[in-house]
């Protein structure tokens, strides 16, 4: 039984404890939330905490999930990992690239595993995908979609449309599934060109991020969040011309329904760290490195024809 407690009570959370709570394998010990509000409705055998730090000091845990806010992610993961407890972290790894780094070091030299949630990896729809192209021979061109209206998806969570909290916007939030999504399918990939539309308040709404493989594969990332509706896939294109697509949301009719299984999987993955007892690098850090290049990149003078 794997004694964890979840650190963040917002939007997200909900698909963690769900997983949790349904798995004989794993026993919610504690959550934390600096909202007493959010605190409430949980069984009694579970510690309730505003302050993560008292939670890692007075509950014996071989587990944290950190769904708090993106800007305070380095901080509890880094007490966490100081206290030898395994941290699952929700994309970004953190908002700066220096705390992340400093964490990815922290977690090899303890030994204590590391994870960040790229929950978009664990798709159906995507997975099915995958294991096409790699059996018609790899992408020759890829791209991926994640165009939503922000509002419609954070609940009370409006900390997302505060650049300082968030990180940026749109680049920051939902690029790392993005290039996550691209590193599965090519491996790492480096940057090419970012272009970049922002609000009066300095979040980034829109971004056109071109991505290529060390074999010149190109993959180009579209972000949106001021998409009406909710568009999230992936499109290959395979060597023949022929075109292969993904939706992540197809046969999930419920709003945000795909998210149950996918973090699930996530949870699976973690469980599987836990299990082999070390870090290693799981692209947490690969991907916040093409979200700060995407922030400083010049965008492509002259457009050009996208790979998909």
């Amino acid at each position: 039984m794997r004694r964890v407690a979840v650190i963040g009570l917002g939007a997200i959370s909900a698909y963690y404890l769900d997983a949790i709570e349904t798995r004989p394998d794993w026993h919610l010990s504690a959550v934390c939330d600096v909202r007493p509000d959010a605190l409430g409705g949980r069984s009694p055998d579970v510690a309730r905490f505003r302050d993560h730090r008292e939670l890692l000091a007075e509950v014996d845990l071989e587990a944290v999930v950190v769904t708090a806010p993106n800007d305070v992610h380095a901080a509890v993961c880094r007490d966490a990992l100081r206290s030898g407890v395994a941290v699952c972290v929700e994309k970004p790894l953190a908002v700066s690239l220096d705390d992340a780094r400093e964490l990815a070091a922290l977690a090899a030299q303890r030994e204590v595993p590391l994870l960040t949630s790229f929950h978009r990896r664990y798709n159906a729809n995507v997975l099915r995908l995958l294991t096409e192209v790699a059996a018609r021979g790899g992408p020759a061109a890829m791209r991926v979609r994640y165009l939503e209206r922000i509002e419609e998806h954070i609940g009370d969570d409006t900390w997302y449309l505060d650049p300082q909290r968030c990180g940026g916007g749109c680049v920051a939030d939902n690029g790392p599934n993005a290039f996550d999504l691209v590193r599965l399918f090519l491996g790492e990939a480096a940057l090419k060109h970012a272009t970049i539309d922002r609000d009066e308040h300095g979040t980034d709404r829109r971004a056109t991020i071109e991505l290529e493989s060390p074999s010149g594969v190109p993959a180009v990332v579209e972000l949106d969040w001021s998409h009406s509706g909710e568009t999230k896939d992936v499109e290959v294109l395979l060597a023949d011309g022929t075109r292969l697509r993904a939706d992540m949301l197809a046969g999930f009719p419920g709003f945000k329904s795909s998210l149950w299984h996918e973090y699930h999987g996530v949870l699976d993955e973690f469980a599987g760290a836990i299990d082999a007892g070390t870090h290693r690098a799981d692209g947490g850090l690969a991907a916040l490195e093409l979200v700060r290049g995407s922030y400083r990149a010049p965008a492509r003078a002259v457009p050009g024809k996208e790979p998909v």
